[in-house]
C-alpha cells in the first residue's frame, strides 16, 4: 500500500511541474507531452533491460512457459498499439493543456473525476457491465460535482470552460484506452503491462512530435538549467519511478483499493496549486471537488461490493495505471491522471 500511496503522491506533482515550466521555459503542453513520454520511454526501457539482466543472473529465474499467453496476430497487435497509444496521446496532451488553460487543481480534479465515470458508462453501454443503484448514484454525484465546479465558479475566473473541456477530452482519451483493453481482457487477449506501457509511450512520442515542433520543441535559454531539471523530474519521478512503485504495489493490494488511494493525487495537486502556485479556490470549487471525489470513491466501493468471484471470472481483470492510464491485468474501477 505504501508503494501505491507514494506513486499517487508523485503523480500529483506532474501538473505542478508543468505549470512551473509554462512560466519559465516557453514550452507549451504538446512539447511537454513529447518530452515526458520520450523521457519516460527511455527510462522504462533502461529499467526493463536492468530487470531482465538481474533475472537472467538469478538462480531462481525460470523461462516463461510456452503458450502462457495467446498468440496475437500482427494486425491485432498493431490495432492494440495504435488505439492505446493514441488514447494515451489525447489523455496526456489534453491534460497538460487543461493545466495551462484553467490551472492545476481544477484540471486534475475534472480529469480524475470524469475518467472513471466515463469508463463506467462506456462499460455499461458497450460491454454490458452492470452499474447497479450504487453505481448510478455515484455517476449522478460525479455529474453534480462537475456542475457545481463549473457553473458555481462562473464569472470568478477560477474555472475556465475551455480548460474544463480539455480536461474532459483528457478523460475521454483515458476511457477509450481502458474500455478497449477491457474488451481485450474479456477476450483473453490481455498483454503484459510493461510492454503496453512501452509501446504506448512510443506511439505517443511519435504522434505528438510534429505538433510539438510546430508549437516549439526547445525551451528558452533563460534559466535552462532549471527547465532541464523540471523536465527530467517529470520523466523520472511521476512517470518512470511512479510506474515501478505502482506495479509493485498492485501485487499486494486490490485494484479497488488502489483506485481509492489514487485520490491522493488531486489532493496533492490542490495543495501544491494553492500553496506554491498561488491559485485561488472558491467555495464552489472546493465543494464541487469534494462531491466529485466522493463520487469516485463511492464508485470504487460499489464495484468492490458488487463483484463476485464468478463475475470476476467472466469479465476482464484489468487496471489502468494512474499517471498515464496504461491498462494492465487486475480489476479496478479505473481512475488516474497524469
Amino acid at each position: 500500500m505504501l508503494y501505491v500511496t507514494v506513486a499517487a503522491t508523485t503523480w500529483g506533482t506532474a501538473g505542478a511541474a508543468a505549470a512551473l515550466l509554462y512560466g519559465s521555459s516557453g514550452l507549451g503542453p504538446l512539447a511537454l507531452t513529447f518530452w515526458r513520454t520520450l523521457g519516460g520511454l527511455l527510462l522504462l526501457l533502461a529499467a526493463r533491460a536492468l530487470r531482465a539482466r538481474l533475472a537472467a543472473g538469478s538462480p531462481a529465474a525460470a523461462p516463461r512457459p510456452v503458450g502462457s499467453r495467446p498468440v496475437e496476430s500482427p494486425l491485432r497487435r498493431v490495432n492494440r498499439i495504435l488505439v492505446t497509444g493514441l488514447g494515451l496521446t489525447v489523455f496526456q496532451a489534453a491534460y497538460f493543456w487543461a493545466v495551462e488553460a484553467t490551472g492545476l487543481a481544477v484540471a486534475t480534479v475534472v480529469t480524475l473525476g470524469a475518467a472513471p465515470v466515463l469508463v463506467a458508462l462506456c462499460g455499461r453501454l458497450l460491454l454490458g457491465e452492470r452499474l447497479g443503484a450504487g453505481g448510478l448514484l455515484a455517476v449522478a454525484g460525479a455529474l453534480t460535482g462537475l456542475a457545481v465546479l463549473v457553473f458555481g465558479s462562473e464569472g470568478t475566473g477560477a474555472v475556465r470552460p475551455v480548460g474544463v473541456a480539455l480536461a474532459l477530452l483528457s478523460a475521454a482519451g483515458y476511457s477509450t484506452m481502458t474500455v478497449y483493453n477491457r474488451c481485450l481482457g474479456r477476450a483473453g487477449r490481455a498483454t503484459d503491462p510493461y510492454d503496453t506501457a512501452l509501446t504506448s509511450f512510443a506511439v505517443c512520442t511519435v504522434t505528438v512530435l510534429p505538433f510539438a515542433l510546430g508549437e516549439g520543441l526547445l525551451p528558452r535559454e533563460q534559466d535552462l538549467g532549471g527547465t532541464i531539471a523540471l523536465m527530467v523530474y517529470i520523466a523520472a519521478i511521476p512517470t518512470a519511478l511512479a510506474y515501478g512503485l505502482y506495479f509493485a504495489g498492485l501485487t499486494a493490494i486490490r485494484g479497488t483499493t488502489a483506485t481509492v488511494i489514487t485520490l491522493i493525487e488531486p489532493v496533492t495537486a490542490a495543495v501544491i496549486a494553492v500553496t506554491l502556485l498561488g491559485e485561488h479556490l472558491t467555495a464552489a470549487t472546493v465543494l464541487g471537488t469534494a462531491v466529485l471525489l466522493a463520487a469516485v470513491a463511492g464508485l470504487a466501493v460499489t464495484e468492490a461490493r458488487t463483484s463476485t468471484p464468478a463475475r470476476r471470472g467472466r469479465q476482464c481483470r484489468s487496471v489502468t495505471y494512474p499517471g498515464t492510464g496504461i491498462p494492465g491485468a487486475r480489476s479496478s474501477a479505473g481512475s488516474g491522471v497524469p
